[in-house]
């Protein structure tokens, strides 16, 4: 389906590094099918890389809301406090 098509376009284009367009198929494939918690994953995945914390707990949240059992997410939410803390405490 389309959704699952922006969403596998997204992670090409995140293992070349090409954030912003990845991040793009991502939005683009949760306006698809909102319900669908891959995508929401893997923009929080490059929302976190580029220190956007806030925006990724968001989104890892989200896919928990979706879908409870989804560890990574879990984990991912996890780090991403931690860091969040860290950075503050160094206050970058």
């Amino acid at each position: 389906d389309l959704a699952t098509a922006f969403n596998d376009r997204g992670q090409i284009k995140y293992l070349r590094v090409e954030f912003a367009a990845a991040m793009e198929d991502y939005t683009a494939a949760i306006e698809c099918q909102p319900g669908f918690e891959v995508p929401y994953y893997n923009r929080g995945l490059v929302l976190y890389r580029l220190g956007c914390f806030d925006e990724a707990m968001k989104d890892f949240r989200k896919v928990l809301e979706l879908n409870p059992q989804f560890e990574d997410a879990a984990l991912s939410l996890k780090q991403a406090v931690l860091d969040k803390e860290e950075k503050q405490k160094r206050s970058y």
